[in-house]
């Protein structure tokens, strides 16, 4: 049995991830790929949170608010920062491309 060898690819990497040759699509889904994870990240680290302070000091606060203080600004925060990160790595590339 004989095995491939593995592609390596030159470039920037993160975390082992190449960061080029993502195209528009790609990065745009990239982009909202991260801000809906940081989303449902922070609302369920929220919410758990809450739950902690409402039963230990008997508070009453609304779940609800986890979504719109704590969730909302996260996942806006995270666009705004991976829409302009993306839209550069795809710029980029194409550029590179245009150049020969």
């Amino acid at each position: 049995m004989y095995s491939q060898p593995a592609v390596h690819h030159q470039g920037a990497r993160f975390l082992g991830f190449p960061l080029e040759g993502f195209g528009f699509f790609t990065s745009m889904l990239l982009a909202f790929a991260s801000a809906f994870f940081t989303f449902f990240a922070a609302t369920f680290l929220a919410i758990m949170s809450l739950l902690v302070w409402n039963e230990i000091f008997g508070h009453n606060v609304n779940y609800a608010d986890t979504y719109r203080y704590v969730g909302l600004p996260a996942g806006l925060g995270m666009l705004t920062l991976a829409l302009p990160l993306f839209v550069t790595l795809w710029l980029r590339a194409k550029i590179k491309r245009l150049r020969g």
